[in-house]
């Protein structure tokens, strides 16, 4: 089975510069060390065996698995001395955390201070506590970083921190006030079993009362009627109505008044629950939203609940209502290629076209799904502007040198992408920004493409289109999308949006490889069309067989669906279901505005983003792409159009 594509040349020379060492002993020894690490990590480590691997980059990572492997039998001077030829490496900050842990594990507090490096994980730093405490160290400076992290967070810590809260409660330093300060932060954070566990050394009358406020912010109860009247009930008032609403906005309406008055709750509190209430209800259009949309102050609306504000208007088809909202939005949202569409599009449904081209003209500059209709609207090019680097053929090849960055790629090509994306921290950590743009580059010539988007940030850096929407596989995605019909550069979007073109791809929902093809979609599918040889879920990670099956799912759904690709890409994100339900709300509805109105963020997001991955795709594969609002109701034959850079 496939499960890479071979090396580009470009990428081969770059590794040769970087490892001084031939390309291909790298790409005849990555079975090697993958199946030692694999085997270390079974507890099957070979010496003479890795012996052979011993200038290999990853050697550092085949040791820190036979270590982690016996971790609970390893002596103190193995691990120092691996930390200490490994210092400043990821491999080492990586194994120090399974080590320090080890060491708190076996109660070993004076080795464990030897090797403290400052830690994020809370129970490392409870370990570093309860060391300090052990070892007679619990002094001025403890009792302050205890306290910190007694109220630095709402949420439940660590087991390990038990003790040390323990001790700084018997040395008296977790007074009542830091208690409350707790449970303060515990209910904002909606944690009421935190609230209790930091009540449990309260007086008695503040500790039921603390329990009291707990099962509130759990489900709220009619005794709150009876708190004292003060800013702390009122603030958890606030907070357990808030999350009521969340559940069962009927409920948070029908309560809100009752709480109101019997404790005092200001403006802005009520109005925090009314917003709750509001949000809650418009998700799923209940028949209430415009009037609970009104009654929440415009002071407390945000950028989320401008926007829920617009579709409710959508999705009921009043259009002035939907225009007002838009306006009623901060300038920095409304100028957005999206808003200032629908801002021109209700412009013109109300009858003033002359105001809406000037928002049509200012929207057809970004490279956007909304932009791109824009330009359709004003049937001129869309507005593309590639940007070509002229890079130092050294600075790439220093950056590609980088110890750090082979690493990650050869990490990554062995499909450890935890363990590589730490290594590619560690080198962007020390890149500027050209570097780091360079290092974007050598991941996309090894197949690691995805860096593009986590890597490249600010305006000219996604003008990057290549780097940003890498074409691969190109004869596969062609070959089905002919057999089933369908536009390549859908296809190749359904893949940048589902994998970034990751045949190892997998989502905690099981769907597997370059198209998140679920296994049980993939048996149906591959039996409906006759695919020979498929093996099975594990066939999902070879690119061939997912692209077959992802493409004829594609092609089932758009039969489905009466040949809309919008509804299709719909159903392909959320599923028959919710898609349904989403016609049936709102048939007739235009393309844009169904889509705007499908109440998953997600799946709105991910339709829009197809749709223009779409355009960009076309624009890859042709130079040129039939027009957007064809593309959406599957009308390919249109005649394409050009791309151009405004200005």
């Amino acid at each position: 089975m496939k499960r890479r594509t071979p090396l580009l040349p470009f990428a081969a020379s770059l590794l040769l510069a970087a490892t001084g060492a031939c390309a291909q002993d790298l790409d005849a020894r990555r079975p090697l060390m993958r199946m030692a690490i694999d085997n270390a990590e079974r507890g099957q480590f070979d010496a003479a065996a890795a012996a052979t691997l011993r200038d290999h980059p990853l050697y550092g990572w085949l040791e820190y698995s036979a270590l982690r492997r016996g971790i609970d039998s390893l002596d103190g001077t193995r691990a120092s001395d691996f930390l200490h030829r490994y210092q400043g490496q990821p491999v080492a900050e990586t194994f120090r955390a399974t080590w320090l842990a080890e060491l708190a594990r076996r109660r070993d507090w004076p080795a464990l201070l030897g090797n403290w490096q400052p830690s994020r994980d809370p129970a490392l730093q409870c370990a570093e506590l309860n060391a300090r405490l052990a070892t007679g160290k619990a002094d001025a400076q403890w009792t302050g970083d205890v306290q910190t992290l007694w109220r630095g967070s709402g949420k439940s810590l660590p087991d390990a921190c038990d003790p040390v809260f323990a001790a700084l409660a018997e040395r008296g330093g977790l007074t009542p006030a830091l208690r409350w300060e707790r449970i303060d932060a515990a209910a904002d954070a909606r944690q009421p079993a935190v609230m209790r566990a930091a009540a449990r050394g309260l007086p008695a009358a503040e500790q039921a009362q603390a329990n009291d406020y707990a099962v509130f912010v759990g489900k709220p109860d009619a005794r709150a009627l009876n708190w004292p009247k003060n800013e702390r009930s009122r603030r958890i008032a606030t907070d357990g109505l808030e999350q009521l609403a969340k559940a069962d906005p009927d409920a948070a309406e029908r309560q809100l008044p009752h709480y109101a008055q019997a404790l005092g709750l200001d403006a802005t509190q009520q109005a925090r629950v009314r917003y709750q209430i509001a949000l809650w209800t418009v998700a799923s259009y209940g028949p209430d939203s415009a009037r609970r949309l009104a009654a929440v102050p415009e002071a407390a609306y945000d950028e989320r609940l401008h926007e829920w504000r617009t579709r409710e208007a959508m999705a009921r088809g009043d259009w002035p209502a939907a225009l007002a909202a838009i306006r009623r939005m901060p300038a920095s949202q409304r100028n957005d290629s999206r808003w200032r569409w629908f801002e021109a599009r209700l412009l013109d449904k109300t009858g003033k076209p002359a105001e809406a081209l000037p928002l049509y003209r200012a929207a057809a500059n970004a490279a956007t799904f909304h932009g791109f209709l824009a330009a359709d609207k004003l049937q001129q090019p869309y507005a593309l502007c590639p940007w070509t680097p002229n890079d130092d053929a050294q600075a790439r090849a220093a950056v590609a040198r980088d110890p750090a960055l082979v690493r990650a790629l050869e990490l990554f090509k062995i499909d450890r992408p935890t363990w590589a994306a730490r290594e590619w921290a560690d080198a962007l950590s020390r890149f500027d920004d050209t570097q780091r743009r360079l290092a974007v580059e050598v991941a996309g010539a090894n197949g690691w493409f995805d860096r593009a988007v986590f890597a490249l940030k600010g305006a000219q850096e996604m003008r990057l289109y290549a780097l940003r929407f890498p074409l691969h596989h190109g004869d596969g995605i062609r070959r089905e999308a002919a057999r089933n019909a369908l536009d390549p550069a859908w296809v190749a979007a359904e893949i940048r949006a589902e994998s970034i073109f990751n045949p190892n791809a997998r989502s905690s929902a099981n769907a597997m490889g370059l198209m998140q093809v679920l296994p049980a979609t993939g048996a149906s599918v591959a039996k409906s069309i006759g695919l020979s040889g498929y093996g099975g879920a594990a066939s999902l990670y070879d690119a061939d067989t997912n692209i077959a099956i992802g493409s004829a799912y594609l092609r089932q759904l758009l039969d489905k669906y009466g040949g809309l690709p919008y509804v299709t890409i719909a159903a392909y994100n959320a599923g028959p279901t919710p898609t349904a339900r989403w016609q049936s709300q709102r048939p007739g509805f235009d393309a844009d505005f169904w889509i705007e109105t499908i109440s998953y963020k997600e799946t709105r997001e991910y339709v829009a983003r197809v749709l223009a991955f779409s355009v960009i795709y076309d624009w890859r594969l042709n130079g040129k792409a039939v027009p957007l609002v064809e593309r959406m109701q599957g009308r390919l034959e249109t005649p394409a159009k050009a791309f151009a850079c405004p200005g």
